[in-house]
């Protein structure tokens, strides 16, 4: 056999010599137990899907790089983010929410944006979506609010009326939903659509001083999106539109590229700001909080498998390297256990040890050992507890985060801060859209919401009037609904509307 040509082996590195014929008892079979390739290929074949992700199950992912191009060493002491110039691998994928693995990439949803830094000081996990905002603002709610955008536990078919039922007694949503149905709900590629943070999240320097930030990943491809029209015509003709999109684009030289822009407060700032920092419901106005350039992604890698890379990638938000940690943001301190917990389901419990996940400048020092699918030396003969006198790794102190304060009894505790949840969509309505925007937010709003019963359509509306008289107007009118109706109902209390339409 020539030198370039490699032979078939089993999994175990034996040579197989026929891949067309199973071992049988004469020509015409049976086949023989005896034949073990035809039982390994089998047998992995059974189980080559792993469980998809119960969320962001559709997904595409690049390689890349991220340099700094503004010093920031006076926020963060992020070895990555130390010197302008410096660069840092990562590894993006994106993604929808609700659908599953075979559904259409232009689907009217939000779209996950989930970064990989492969830092010297570990892994740094930053897992946003495209859009600045989210529905909810307590985890309590997530798993409910996810039922309600997947299918319906009797028809097994996407729902209006529950989506609706829960969004109209939701009233936190209405930033969310306002977003979700304008124009922004359909991204016409995963290249032209910003990422986000959303949540806020804590920086601190060397000096042990920290500010509270946010995250915008600004696409230097422009802004691009779908009509209703044109995400149904091509979630028919092409599914994995953009899927394909980024990864020909990347494959002829066309790196798709974002600009890192960072909101930033000092403590004493967020003290006095007219709006809730830790609310996820809300954003920061740049012109409260003019945002600085600090930064640029550049993804220019395909995966070589797309199994091996995207699929079995895994993101979690507390993966934090030192210079950066959590805020109390309620929907974020549920993340940081949802997300590991999620992938050692999905994955085993030993999924930082696949490539994609495995930190590659600061290899794993730890006493975590054993578990299925343990393939590296599983720390070998060194001891498996701390404290130790072998010479274990021991804990850095320096490595901690500066302190804040909390305080407050512990209890379940409503929603209590001062901001009106409907301020923000109505600015979005009345001051971010033009007439065409407004326009085509109205049609998709009419076209999705005509599918739930009138007593939901009359909650729902009531809550766009709330933000807006002629947001609601519009809609009232879209769906042939009494006016007179709707400003009585955004005239109760969510209670009494719900009350009220029962």
């Amino acid at each position: 056999m020539a030198k370039d040509k490699k032979t078939l082996t089993t999994a175990f590195g034996i040579p197989v010599p026929d891949d067309q014929n199973s071992l049988t008892a004469g020509e015409r079979g049976p086949v023989l137990m005896q034949d073990v390739h035809l039982l390994e290929k089998l047998g992995h074949f059974d189980r080559e899907r792993i469980p998809e992700r119960v969320v962001h199950a559709k997904g595409a992912g690049a390689g890349g790089y991220f340099e700094v191009t503004a010093d920031v060493t006076k926020y963060t002491k992020a070895k990555f983010l130390s010197e302008i110039g410096k660069r840092t691998e990562v590894f993006v994928r994106f993604s929808t929410v609700g659908g599953e693995k075979g559904s259409p990439d232009a689907a009217r949803d939000p779209r996950g944006f989930a970064m990989k830094f492969y830092t010297e000081e570990g892994n740094y996990d930053l897992v946003g979506n495209n859009t600045p905002v989210f529905f909810i603002r307590d985890p309590l709610k997530f798993p409910d609010f996810i039922h309600t955008q997947k299918r319906h536990p009797a028809t097994n078919c996407k729902d209006p009326e529950m989506f609706w039922d829960f969004l109209s007694l939701t009233p936190e949503s209405i930033h969310q939903v306002t977003i979700l149905f304008s124009d922004r709900g359909t991204p016409a590629t995963f290249r032209n659509m910003n990422g986000y943070s959303s949540h806020t999240y804590k920086w601190y320097n060397a000096k042990g001083e920290y500010f509270w930030v946010q995250y915008h990943f600004k696409t230097d491809q422009g802004i691009k999106n779908l009509t209703r029209e044109e995400a149904g015509k091509i979630s028919g003709q092409d599914p994995d539109h953009a899927t394909r999109d980024l990864f020909e684009a990347i494959k002829r030289g066309d790196y798709p590229s974002w600009t890192l822009e960072m909101q930033i407060l000092t403590p004493e700032q967020a003290k006095d700001f007219r709006w809730d920092i830790l609310d996820i419901t809300k954003v920061w106005p740049h012109g409260e909080v003019p945002p600085i350039k600090i930064g640029k992604m550049v993804l220019n890698r395909n995966p070589v498998n797309y199994f091996a890379e995207v699929e079995q990638a895994a993101f979690s938000p507390g993966n934090l390297v030192p210079g950066i940690a959590a805020s109390p943001d309620k929907m974020l301190q549920a993340r940081l256990f949802s997300y590991h917990d999620t992938h050692i389901h999905r994955l085993g419990p030993n999924y930082h040890l696949l490539p994609v996940n495995a930190p590659k400048h600061a290899p794993e020092n730890s006493y975590q050992r054993d578990g299925l699918m343990r393939f590296d030396a599983n720390g070998a003969d060194g001891p498996n507890y701390w404290p130790n006198s072998f010479g274990g790794p021991e804990p850095d102190p320096a490595a901690g985060e500066p302190p804040f304060e909390l305080s407050g009894p512990a209890r379940r505790s409503p929603y209590t801060h001062p901001n009106d949840d409907f301020v923000q969509a109505g600015n979005l309505y009345r001051k971010a859209m033009n007439d065409q925007d407004r326009k085509n937010l109205i049609g998709n709003i009419v076209d999705h919401l005509g599918g739930a019963q009138k007593r939901l359509q009359l909650r729902q509306t009531a809550l766009f009037f709330k933000a807006d008289p002629d947001y609601g107007r519009r809609v009232a009118e879209g769906l042939g609904l009494e006016l007179a109706e709707v400003e009585r109902l955004a005239g109760m209390t969510q209670e009494e509307r719900a009350k009220a339409t029962s």
